[in-house]
């Protein structure tokens, strides 16, 4: 017969091992977890400050734009759902231009995330698509890497084309549409043209010329 006390003392020290493996494990997950946050994190990063600076070449600005940002949240026009992080560039302490996140909801499969950089006139510097899901070889021409097709806001303004102008060729606009896609190109215009919309609106503030921050806030 079994000795009960040994019976008890291997149990305990099973349950001991068995819980020391499963805090091993789930420290080992956590710091799995954090470690892969962090290097996403920095992608992203990464990703959006070469968006940036596309939009603002350096020779264009003298200041920091990741550091120089702002929080805006406007629904209507920028469609963001959520408070996201615009930026502002300088010259010599002065904003020369504002760089404004912006959602068009519309796109083929999905949201499409872009930034849209503009001058103090209210002309477009540069369009940049920061995350989408649009289909390869079709929708993802809203990339710069695929196509120049972005590049065609550059200098355009609420003025130029008139607003009846700001949409893609099929739907008698100015902008052309992609061969068998057009709901993402019309998607982006649509979302250009209203974030320009709300720097009009907006334009004293976000061009206000508050001292450059140090600390990134």
């Amino acid at each position: 017969m079994d000795n009960p006390d040994s019976t008890r003392s291997s149990v305990l020290r099973n349950s001991i091992i068995l819980g020391l493996f499963a805090m091993a494990t789930v420290g080992l997950i956590a710091i799995t977890q954090q470690g892969t946050a962090e290097r996403i994190s920095e992608a992203q990063r990464r990703v959006q400050l070469s968006a940036l600076n596309e939009i603002l070449p350096h020779e264009q600005h003298d200041n920091d734009l990741l550091a120089d940002s702002f929080s805006v949240d406007d629904y209507p026009h920028l469609r963001l759902g959520a408070p996201r992080d615009a930026y502002r560039a300088r010259q010599h302490g002065e904003v020369v231009a504002v760089i404004l996140p912006v959602v068009a909801p519309e796109g083929y499969s999905g949201r499409i995330d872009l930034l849209v950089g503009i001058y103090a006139n209210g002309e477009v510097a540069g369009v940049r698509a920061v995350n989408h899901r649009e289909t390869p070889g079709l929708g993802d021409k809203i990339e710069i890497g695929k196509s120049q097709w972005v590049l065609e806001f550059n200098g355009k303004s609420l003025s130029m084309p008139v607003p009846e102008n700001w949409a893609v060729k099929k739907d008698g606009g100015e902008f052309d549409q992609f061969t068998g896609a057009t709901i993402t190109p019309r998607a982006v215009v649509q979302a250009v043209y209203q974030s320009l919309e709300y720097f009009a609106e907006h334009r004293d503030s976000l061009l206000l010329s508050a001292e450059e921050p140090t600390n990134g806030n």
